[in-house]
């Protein structure tokens, strides 16, 4: 067996200093083993950094990102490097790597050497790769190598005087039995092992406590990272997860659920091994914090742990690994035959098999059977680079057949030199697009992983590390995109807000009323339309309930304040030099009052019929609105001060002495807004005194018409027509057009032409006038006033036949007679009722009930 392969890139700027041939007596190897949470990295941390140099294998990207981070804090970014598949960050003086596994340059000479999870060593894809750096990577002064205590036979074996050390778990794991989704703690995890599980998990914790941060092994490290902070931060109490979860995420988690026990390894749907279970039920409990675990009850969660399961998980008793898997690490170049034979080799010792044929081999076995591949493949040189260019990883998971296509696009153009000036940039660009759904963007981060990948090989692309940081660019705006996807799918964060602090608590929750939204320690909780609260749209049916309890429990703070601020101003009334103020924003509708749309008080029958009582809105039960209700009844009383003149005739009415004939005749009055027709009034049945105090009352006796001048002002109509529900006059000329069926009220019909009470009045006035003067003789009638308001001559007829007044056809002049036509003239007769004519209120809305009351 070769000791170690070459670098994976060609080499390392930064580090050739470092790169000597291994001597044969290499430092110490200690192996720290134990379960989850025992602090085995932390411990490898700080043994590399109190070292001269260091480099430490990482399974995930993730994972060496993160310890990058906290040794630049100690040592200082000019001397520590990051080398990863897809991300090389080589300062030139650094002295400390942190790499994934399959990207630590081996053969680089360092005082220490750090593998972390070597148990992986028996992992189905990767566990070649693992087993060569276990067997391989050695530090200068010391190795250490990390992973579970099933690991320890194969160690002791394969390793001679390795040094193993177990440390136990910092805190206790233990069984909590199965919870419905709805029943799982704050904190938790709930893992299941697929996508779609995922997803529908995801989905059912959003509608029940606002939402989950997702983790998925097909996401970028940025999307992952803030999925993370999602949960970390305490936006959200819970993560969903697959099983990449179990692999160094050090997460603030309580309890982890899992959704199922089996999952699809590549090959087959099997149940998880009892390692793989405590791996993942591990993630519970961090430090010092005991953890739990269980399963999900109910629907399609029916998964249940074995005693025998439960006690080894608890008590972290495990088979032990009892064969690595293992590949030719330094195969052969001397022809592609002799290389596939070299990779296929299977392995000497006991302890070791030959590992499942992984995609790189099966891509390179595929080009070996295409003519115009092999046939580039001269030297050991080119066959090499093409090797290298078969060890593509597929970022994609497509399979081999569609990985192989891929490579053979790259291998057309690299078997003659790097790619084109213009084949990576175009690829770039065409991924570089924000757009599409979760699954669309998990795509494009996978192929821009395999962009990232080929960009960070100077002899495979042009300006290379102008590409990288396209590339990783790129990778980021799509990680940035996918996060948000996952955020507005499945977080609700108004929802999350409310069940944390939905409790004993819930008093101090920060509510503030912004215009008219309601939030909920920032988050929109829905609108106070007036005193009506409802909940915002775009809340699923799921969440109504919720926010519908949140808004009872906070609302009436709001509500009263709201409710003093608006009776301080109806009581200041509005102002004077701009006339602004409450007063414009309150209206009636039908019989109630409306403030900002929504009702805040009704009318009521009160003593008298233009003096109605209120009734608060249902929506101001939750508040004493006994000071809103009294400044409501000033505006009240403020808006029909126009009726004043219909109000004395009320009163007049209520009033015994005035005799029954009067008070029969100013009730008709009241009801009728100030007028009525003058034909069958009761006038006839006043005695002198009475019609007296009727003149005093404001009322106008015409020759039609009982009026109340008073009334045919626009601000009375306006109030009159309030209290009915129905939209005002803004001003009263004295003529208008009368196509509608029903003209306006202190209007009468004039066939096409309406004619206001008061102007009809003086013509016919005029008219009687004219007829005293004949002293019971035919009269002539000069219609000049009628026409110079406006009225036609059809009208004004129409004006003098309801009076009674009947014109007098002169005689036609005889064919043998010459002259000028006789006038007409006109006589008047007591006119006879005609239906229809004068314009009165139809009584509508909360009056027409309460008139008939008084009537």
């Amino acid at each position: 067996m070769a000791k170690h392969p070459p670098a994976p890139f060609g080499g390392l700027s930064a580090l050739s200093a470092f790169k000597v041939d291994r001597p044969a007596d290499h430092g110490r190897v200690k192996a720290v083993l134990g379960p989850t949470n025992t602090g085995k990295t932390h411990l490898a941390i700080e043994r590399m950094c109190a070292h001269s140099s260091g480099m430490m294998g990482f399974p995930l990207r993730l994972l060496a990102r993160e310890v990058y981070e906290k040794v630049v804090a100690i040592k200082g970014r000019e001397h520590v490097a990051l080398i990863t598949g897809e991300e090389r960050i080589e300062p030139k003086h650094a002295r400390w790597m942190l790499c994934t596994v399959e990207a630590m340059p081996v053969s680089a000479d360092v005082a220490f050497v750090g593998l972390d999870e070597i148990q992986l060593c028996a992992d189905r894809e990767r566990g070649h790769i693992f087993t060569d750096r276990l067997l391989h990577a050695r530090g200068r002064e010391e190795t250490m190598l990390l992973g579970s205590a099933t690991m320890e036979p194969m160690v002791k074996a394969l390793i001679p005087g390795v040094e193993i050390v177990t440390r136990p778990r910092f805190s206790t794991l233990s069984y909590a039995g199965a919870k419905k989704l709805s029943r799982i703690p704050p904190r938790s995890a709930i893992v299941a092992f697929s996508a779609e599980q995922v997803y529908a998990v995801a989905e059912m914790l959003r509608r029940f406590r606002g939402g989950a941060a997702v983790v998925m092994g097909g996401l970028s490290p940025e999307t992952r990272n803030r999925q993370v902070a999602l949960y970390q931060t305490g936006e959200v109490d819970y993560l969903v997860a697959t099983d990449a979860i179990g692999m160094g995420l050090n997460l603030d988690i309580t309890y982890v659920a899992f959704a199922g026990l089996s999952k699809y390894d590549g090959v087959r749907q099997r149940r998880l091994t009892i390692s793989e279970m405590a791996q993942i039920a591990g993630r519970a409990g961090r430090h010092q914090r005991d953890g739990t675990f269980g399963t999900l009850s109910g629907g399609a969660h029916q998964a249940e742990f074995t005693d025998e399961e439960i006690y080894a998980i608890e008590e972290h008793r495990f088979p032990p690994v009892t064969r690595l898997y293992w590949r030719e690490s330094e195969p052969r170049f001397d022809s592609l035959a002799t290389l596939i034979d070299d990779l296929e080799t299977p392995p000497e010792r006991a302890e070791l098999m030959a590992a499942p044929e992984a995609i790189d081999l099966a891509v390179l076995k595929r080009l070996a059977e295409q003519s115009e591949i092999t046939a580039t493949l001269k030297t050991p040189a080119m066959l090499r680079r093409f090797w290298d260019v078969c060890r593509l990883p597929d970022f994609r998971q497509q399979g081999a057949d569609t990985h192989a296509r891929f490579v053979e696009r790259l291998w057309s153009e690299l078997a003659h030199g790097p790619l084109a000036s213009d084949h990576a940039p175009r690829a770039i660009a065409q991924l570089d697009n924000t757009g599409g759904d979760i699954d669309t963007l998990q795509g494009r981060i996978s192929a821009i992983r395999s962009w990232s990948y080929i960009c960070q090989r100077r002899d495979w692309v042009l300006a290379q590390e102008d590409m990288a940081e396209r590339a990783r660019a790129v990778e980021a705006r799509l990680s940035d995109a996918l996060h948000a996807r996952l955020t507005e799918r499945f977080v609700n964060r108004r929802t999350a807000v409310l069940m944390r602090k939905l409790g004993p608590d819930s008093g101090l929750l920060p509510v503030v009323l912004e215009g008219d939204t309601v939030l909920v320690d920032g988050e929109p909780l829905g609108t106070l339309h007036g005193f009506r609260f409802r909940v915002d749209p775009t809340a699923r049916l799921a969440d109504r309930k919720l926010l519908l309890s949140a808004a009872e429990r906070h609302l009436p703070s709001l509500m009263a304040a709201r409710a003093r601020d608006l009776a301080e101003r109806l009581t200041a009334g509005p102002d004077a030099k701009t006339d602004a103020g409450p007063d414009r924003d309150l209206d009636f509708k039908g019989a109630s009052i409306i403030w900002h749309g929504e009702e805040v008080a009704r009318l009521a029958h009160g003593r008298r019929l233009l003096s109605p009582a209120l009734t608060p809105a249902p929506g101001l039960s939750l508040i004493d609105s006994g000071a809103l209700m009294a400044a409501l009844q000033g505006w009240l009383e403020r808006r029909l001060r126009p009726l004043a003149s219909l109000a004395r005739l009320e009163e007049a009415s209520l009033d015994k002495a005035t005799g029954s004939a009067l008070r029969a005749l100013l009730i008709r009055l009241v009801e009728a807004g100030g007028m009525i027709e003058r034909l069958d009034s009761g006038l006839d049945r006043l005695d002198k005194e009475q019609r007296d105090l009727l003149r005093r009352l404001g009322v106008k006796v015409g020759a039609i018409d009982l009026f109340l001048p008073a009334m045919l002002k626009a601000s009375a109509q306006t109030a009159w027509a309030a209290l009915h529900g129905q939209p005002g006059m803004a001003a009263m000329p004295a003529i208008l057009p009368a196509e509608r069926k029903n003209v306006p009220m202190g209007y009468r019909r004039l066939g096409g032409q309406a004619l206001r009470l008061d102007k009809a009045e003086a013509l016919l006035r005029e008219a009687h006038g004219r007829r005293a003067a004949a002293r019971g003789r035919a009269f002539a009638l000069d219609p000049h006033e009628a026409v110079k308001m406006g009225l036609t001559t059809r009208s004004y007829a129409h004006l003098l036949r309801l009076a009674g007044f009947r014109a007098i056809m002169p005689r036609v002049l005889a064919d043998d007679v010459a002259g000028p036509p006789a006038p007409l003239v006109w006589r008047w007769h007591p006119p006879r009722r005609e239906h229809g004519e004068i314009a009165t209120p139809l009584p509508t809305g909360a009056f027409a009930a309460l008139a008939q009351l008084v009537a």
